[in-house]
């Protein structure tokens, strides 16, 4: 049984504020004393080579598509290297982004993030048919962006990863409109033949055991060839439970059970994946790195909590799994041609999810609402149970190709740019099936759909790049960059009902010959292009070598798309426009580091992308908003071998106009459609975005000491507060669901290492708080009706969760 949950909150509060005090009180008594150098913004770094720098290296990253010392970049960036992601526990996307305050996200589970960074979200129906991410997420050099969100990489032998928090659109284009995530491998490396091997198990409270088993070696083929070889598996553990229940339709009369489906610790994942890489040093100014990098990842059951049961319950009546599989080849060619490097950074990408998908609850909700069981019949006229449930197919390809020159870093004016190509295709299949149904309303060429989505979606964007750094005198540097970009998507393909069940959509609205394998005829065929350019200023001021202050103006975009209900016209881009001033200083020598950033966004023609009639996504440009932000980062050498980093995000973000249900240019939502249909507000402006908190931050210490003559000890606490935030932007909307309450987490963990090995056993979330991190329905207010009027009848919530407290063993060796 699970303990009191306001017993265990304020046991939380406690500990965390007596931890947190504690802390930077002894920051501020010991940061003036003669202790050892530290690391910047609390993130160790390793070298691409995969040897690692020592944690009081300057840490080299290449945000600007160049080698430069963090504290020298103008650019808000957190980087997390090889040591510290491995002192973190991290092996996933959610695990870092606890660790990043400009970056928020909801997860519906493994492969199914949407990331956002400085409070640019709204709350959206992120499916097939709507907006690319405003995050772009890159592997290396490649991006890995796909249209519905990025690769959910294991994370082993990586050399960092770099959080690029704002536009990022000059250098990395399309998708980058928010912020960058950058995920960068260690290399092959010919100085020597050397490994490493680590073997985890771990018990997740109120779930079962989890494994992993990880390992990788660098091998020297010969003085100029190196190959590097991947490996890993990871099984996580289940903690949702599906109860027992039986579910009667209101209309009919038919009742059935899940009795088939009742587990415990339900939604475990098991994933496993490598990578190959191999180096060959042409001469000494050319280098070929073909790399290839392949994951399988299987994830069962729900990862959310249903409301109206207990904690960690839900209640589920068709099965629910995904199976995401994805390879990746890669090229890198890096050279000089006379005094210029150049790069050139391609891949090919496919990528495939299957799975399926409980849709009970529309189902339920329409026949209570609308005697829906009333309209499904097989072909004796026999009522059918009108449970409805989602088979999904989706494949994806991506392709990518980036030629860039740069001119020598040492020189006063400094100019990199190039040249960009990309195309990514998505082709889509979602049967949602009501078994038995009759011939006559079922989907033509399927089994027993209700329903059919078969479409192919294809997205292109070309672009000219550059950016022109000029030394204005020996400590003032100014930066013009600019990006010439086209972007041309299309979608075409099928989707509704059959002729026989609707006289207006489907089959009935078709009108030409099926040009998707698999659709009965379509009714979709629509593309949207267009050309423009977007900018980056930047004036960088150096006070000395230890102290930097920046500002910038920058802009970002999201390219426009396709809406498939046919009375909707294509969104448009939708544009960042981001001032930020920001500094970065080093003390003492390096033992303490500090690093902020002030900064608004303002964010024109925001594409808001919700569930309409029908329960089909609608996107739309919905007016404009406003973010005013500020981020910090300090690390602190507290003491020898005692160090404490820290930081935080602040975003006050909101609408600045009304949001209408009908868009208008006058955004008064007293004026009616083209067609005199019936306009409304949906949100008054200055509503407050969803998804982002207000505050978020982290704090973390680590002590390493020695443990006898021959041993090597740590112990390591950190706490990550997550603020209240908003689930809809749409106040009706936002009332039905509700509001994600804050909560914080705790991590602790001790080990000891002795020469090539190491053991550890760590607590992560050690006061098993259950804090929410996204919500979900299938229902809204067209169907469950008015929450605070008569016909309300529902709805079901889905809470996505933190995993419970997860008590684990790591024991590794390096060879």
């Amino acid at each position: 049984m699970r303990s009191s949950k306001l017993s265990r909150t304020r046991l939380g509060v406690a500990t965390m504020a007596l931890f947190a005090s504690t802390m930077l009180c002894t920051a501020g008594a010991a940061v003036a004393q003669d202790v050892a150098t530290g690391e910047a913004s609390g993130a160790d770094d390793q070298a691409d080579t995969g040897r690692g720098q020592s944690d009081d290296a300057d840490i080299i990253v290449t945000a600007q598509k160049r080698e430069e010392n963090l504290q020298d970049v103008p650019i808000a960036i957190t980087a997390i290297g090889t040591e510290k992601l491995d002192q973190l526990q991290v092996t996933d996307f959610d695990d870092y982004a606890r660790y990043v305050p400009s970056l928020s996200y909801q997860s519906a589970g493994p492969g199914f993030a949407n990331v956002y960074f400085r409070g640019v979200a709204s709350g959206e129906n992120a499916n097939h048919s709507t907006s690319l991410p405003s995050v772009g997420t890159y592997l290396d050099e490649q991006p890995i962006t796909t249209i519905t969100g990025a690769l959910d990489i294991h994370v082993f032998d990586i050399a960092r990863v770099e959080a690029l928090a704002g536009p990022q659109g000059t250098l990395y284009g399309a998708s980058s409109q928010a912020g960058t995530i950058r995920i960068i491998t260690n290399k092959p490396d010919t100085s020597g033949f050397y490994g490493e091997g680590n073997v985890e198990v771990n018990n997740v409270a109120h779930g079962g055991f989890g494994y992993i088993g990880e390992a990788f070696v660098n091998a020297p083929i010969s003085e100029n060839m190196a190959l590097r070889v991947v490996g890993w598996y990871k099984k996580d553990a289940g903690y949702i439970d599906n109860v027992p229940g039986t579910l009667n339709f209101p209309s009919s009369g038919i009742a059935f059970s899940n009795a088939p489906l009742v587990e415990e610790d339900y939604n475990d994942v098991e994933t496993y994946g490598g990578r190959a890489a191999l180096k060959i040093d042409l001469d000494d100014n050319w280098t070929v790195t073909p790399q290839i990098m392949g994951q399988k990842q299987v994830a069962h059951g729900s990862f959310a909590q249903e409301s109206g049961l207990g904690e960690l319950q839900t209640m589920q009546f068709n099965p629910e799994r995904s199976n995401d599989r994805w390879i990746q080849a890669a090229l890198t060619v890096e050279g000089k041609i006379g005094n210029f490097d150049m790069t050139y950074a391609g891949s090919y990408l496919t990528r495939k999810v299957d799975g399926e998908v409980d849709y009970v609850d529309y189902a339920y909700f329409y026949d209570a609402l609308a005697g829906y069981g009333e309209y499904f019949y097989d072909n004796d006229d026999n009522l059918v149970n009108p449970n409805q449930y989602i088979v999904f197919t989706d494949r994806y390809t991506k392709q990518s190709h980036e030629l860039r020159f740069a001119s020598p870093s040492e020189e006063r004016v400094r100019f990199i740019g190039g040249l960009f190509y990309q195309r990514q295709t998505h082709n889509i299949e979602q049967n949602y099936i009501i078994d038995d149904i009759a011939d006559s309303i079922t989907v033509p060429g399927t089994e027993s759909n209700i329903w059919l989505t078969k479409q192919f979606r294809v997205d292109r964007d070309y672009a000219l790049f550059g950016e022109l750094t000029a030394d204005v005198t020996d400590r003032l540097s100014v930066t013009l960059g600019g990006r010439i970009y086209r972007y041309d998507n299309s979608l075409e393909g099928f989707f509704g009902y059959s002729a026989g069940y609707s006289s207006r959509t489907g089959v009935a609205a078709c009108f030409g010959p099926p040009v998707v394998n698999g659709s009965p005829c379509t009714n979709l065929d629509k593309s949207t292009a267009d050309t423009d350019f977007i900018h980056r200023i930047n004036a960088t001021y150096k006070f000395s070598d230890d102290a930097l202050v920046y500002v910038t103006a920058s802009r970002g975009f999201r390219p426009g798309g396709i809406n498939r209900r046919g009375t909707l016209p294509p969104y448009e881009a939708d544009f960042i426009d981001n001032y930020e001033l920001g500094f970065k200083t080093s003390w003492l020598d390096n033992r303490l580091r500090f690093n902020a950033a002030l900064y608004q966004l303002d964010w024109t023609d925001i594409q808001l992308s919700f569930l309409g009639a029908n329960g089909l996504s609608e996107v739309r440009n919905a007016g404009n908003a406003r973010i005013r932000g500020a981020e910090v980062d300090l690390f602190a050498r507290l003491a020898p071998g005692l160090s404490l980093s820290a930081g935080a995000a602040y975003n006050d973000a909101e609408i600045t106009e009304d949001f209408c249900l009908i868009a208008n240019k006058q955004f008064d939502c007293t004026l009616p459609g083209v067609d005199g249909e019936a306009n409304d507000l949906l949100a008054p402006a200055g509503t407050r975005l969803p998804v982002t908190s207000r505050f978020k931050g982290n704090i973390l210490a680590r002590y390493e000491f020695p443990v006898g003559p021959s041993y090597e000890g740590h112990f390591q606490a950190g706490l990550v507060h997550e603020g209240r935030r908003t689930s809809d932007l749409r106040l009706v909307e936002r009332e039905i669901v509700g509001d994600l309450p804050s909560y914080n987490t705790v991590d602790i963990s001790a080990g000891v290492k002795s020469g090539t090995w190491s053991a550890e056993v760590f607590v992560r979330n050690l006061f098993d708080e259950v804090g929410a991190t996204a919500k979900g329905i299938q229902c809204l207010e067209s169907v469950c009706g008015d929450p605070g009027g008569d016909t309300a009848i529902g709805p079901k919530i889905y809470t996505y969760v933190t995993q419970p407290r997860t008590i684990g063993l790591k024991v590794g060796t390096k060879f």
